[in-house]
């Protein structure tokens, strides 16, 4: 019984993993469809959301039924509830990556988003696929030291985001109102999306340490000190 009982365990982070996997391919593929107008493509972004949704709702009720049958206690109680934060996270990752398509699909014949700010943006999808890639790496892992890397990785998400909006604002702008919307929009989506993936790994860190973040790197540096 409790052989079965950790396999379900083991198979709940699996399926996270899975998850990961899913929304950062989406993200990477929304952002083509953005960049090259490919309505195709942005369609099947759209629709293959679809299963990061139902991958949620299997994993809320596989959790849920956990927590009733076996009333987990300590680790496993934590594991269990910090999987289903982080599939919530992962589900809003997959969300993003649709708004980002949907984006797409609404300027289609066009793309979105105007030539010379197409280097800012592909860097932005590229990275926010990187980091969703990483805590996907930290769950299966469970590495501490990873996980805690990603909020400096989202530092230059945080930067392009910056610079983005310095475009917007310039008085230099001129591609219109419309654009402007969509560009402002688009990079909500990705700099959300990196949060995202960042709240995965922090709840890795508190899954292993059964410490916020913040009190793991305050308890760290104290040792460190003494």
């Amino acid at each position: 019984m409790r052989d079965a009982y950790h396999e379900e365990l083991d198979s709940i982070g699996d399926s996270l993993v899975e998850m990961a996997r899913l929304v950062g391919s989406a993200m990477g593929r929304a952002t083509t469809a953005l960049l090259d107008a490919d309505l195709a493509l942005a369609e099947s972004v759209i629709a293959a959301d679809e299963k990061v949704n139902a991958l949620h709702h299997d994993l809320e009720n596989r959790a849920i039924d956990l927590l009733a049958r076996q009333q987990p206690v300590a680790t496993d109680l934590r594991i269990v509830v910090t999987s289903l934060r982080m599939s919530a996270d992962l589900e809003r990752c997959g969300d993003l990556a649709r708004h980002v398509a949907k984006v797409a699909r609404l300027r289609y014949p066009a793309s979105a988003v105007p030539n010379d700010l197409h280097p800012i943006v592909l860097e932005m999808g590229q990275l926010a696929q990187r980091l969703v890639a990483k805590a996907g790496l930290v769950i299966a892992t469970k590495d501490v030291d990873a996980a805690l890397e990603l909020e400096r990785d989202d530092d230059a998400i945080d930067a392009l985001h910056r610079e983005l909006f310095a475009h917007l604002i310039d008085d230099r702008w001129q591609h219109g109102i419309e654009t402007g919307v969509d560009v402002t929009l688009v990079g909500r989506y990705y700099e959300r999306f990196a949060d995202h993936a960042v709240s995965v790994a922090k709840r890795v860190v508190y899954l292993v340490t059964g410490e916020h973040v913040d009190e793991f790197v305050a308890s760290g540096e104290a040792a460190t000190s003494e």
